[in-house]
């Protein structure tokens, strides 16, 4: 075995640049693969933590009638839970309503939310703080979207428990800033109690957003969604983004070892008399097949050497910089931060050096088995059976 290694690695050096150009391609997949699939994993984390702490908490608890994918729901998808049972939750109330930015109509949902919550990461002290009659807050695309800037008044329209229009003015007394969109496009936060004024529903809610202390019980007339039921749907776009990425990295590993396929098969062509005097000096076919299928698994382990003299650089720089988006991914409707930090756990490394170099001797092993059917004689002659 130890002779194998040796002989393999002085004819890959031996080889010359076809080595070299060999070990850049399949180094070059080596950390392309990496970085995709950091990237993608990054994201995961960041998209997780970020709709954890601004919208799902650690669950909801939904009114029977209110289906989030529903709009027309918000109108009587709403109850009260008494109060005893509102350990640990924290409620909020969605209506629909319309403004009027520069003279246009917009519509927009209208939510109340508890200034006194700690469970989501909302800035509710800008609503606390506030002298405004009503004041309100927004993300910075809605506010971008409606052109406001914090101060300024703004006309709202909305209905009360009767189906009654109400109109008054409210004072943006904060806009916050939140890679999560589905908690800013078209909406407008208020104090839940204020809301309750305005609307006479006093107590009511659509939904409540539970924090880690909560315990999952049958309530009549409202459901309860976990967290991993709620971020169901972005684990489902995180897993297409994986199988987007594993098409395009299988290629380029492919394109790596058709390359090393290649030169193997060369090499068996050209270095046919090498191979016979092998034999005649006592190798068995097969010690002469291992020879060469361990001179194809060298191409994968150097590789994966020069993939981490310049590899580990550029990730680091990568994991510590990040990577811009750009801005149209912030209005995707799932959580797309603005800068996306690549994550390198040991176990993608391990898993993609371990895939390198298992797929490196196989592609090595298929055209070295031609050697265990070779004639000594022909072969030490040069000629091709």
């Amino acid at each position: 075995m130890k002779l194998s290694l040796i002989l393999a690695f002085r004819n890959l050096l031996g080889a010359g640049l076809r080595t070299w150009l060999n070990v850049g391609v399949l180094s070059f997949a080596f950390v392309v693969i990496i970085f995709y699939r950091g990237m993608i994993d990054g994201w995961n984390q960041q998209a997780r933590r970020d709709s954890i702490a601004w919208e799902y908490g650690h669950g909801h608890l939904l009114h029977a009638d209110y289906d989030p994918t529903d709009p027309f729901s918000v109108q009587d998808g709403h109850g009260i839970l008494p109060r005893n049972q509102q350990q640990h939750l924290s409620p909020i109330l969605l209506r629909q309503a319309t403004v009027y930015p520069q003279g246009r109509m917009v519509p927009v949902v209208l939510k109340g939310i508890d200034v006194n919550q700690n469970t989501l990461a909302f800035p509710t002290r800008m609503l606390s703080g506030s002298t405004a009659d009503i004041p309100a807050m927004v993300g910075t695309r809605m506010a971008k979207s409606l052109q406001l800037k914090q101060g300024e008044e703004l006309l709202l329209r909305w209905r009360d428990k009767n189906g009654t229009f109400d109109a008054a003015n409210i004072t943006i007394a904060g806009i916050f800033d939140t890679d999560v969109s589905a908690v800013d496009n078209g909406q407008i936060w208020i104090s839940i109690e204020k809301l309750w004024t305005m609307t006479n529903l006093q107590g009511h809610a659509t939904f409540f957003v539970a924090d880690g202390g909560y315990q999952p019980q049958e309530i009549d007339g409202w459901k309860f969604k976990s967290q991993k039921e709620l971020l169901q749907s972005l684990d489902s776009i995180i897993q297409s983004k994986n199988i987007g990425g594993s098409i395009m990295y299988l290629l380029l590993l492919a394109i790596a070892l058709l390359a090393i396929f290649d030169t193997q098969v060369l090499s068996i062509f050209r270095r046919q008399r090498e191979i016979g005097t092998y034999i005649s000096l006592g190798m068995t076919r097969w010690q002469v097949v291992g020879l060469f299928t361990t001179e194809g698994t060298m191409y994968s382990l150097l590789a994966t050497i020069v993939g981490c003299i310049y590899g580990i650089p550029l990730l680091f720089f990568m994991a510590n910089t990040g990577i811009a988006m750009p801005e149209a991914t912030q209005d995707m409707g799932v959580s797309v931060a603005g800068t996306i930090y690549p994550v390198y756990g040991a176990g993608l490394i391990i898993s993609t050096i371990v895939l390198v170099v298992i797929s490196a001797t196989i592609v090595s092993f298929l055209p070295a088995r031609k050697i265990a059917n070779m004639d000594p004689v022909n072969a030490l002659k040069g000629k091709l059976q």
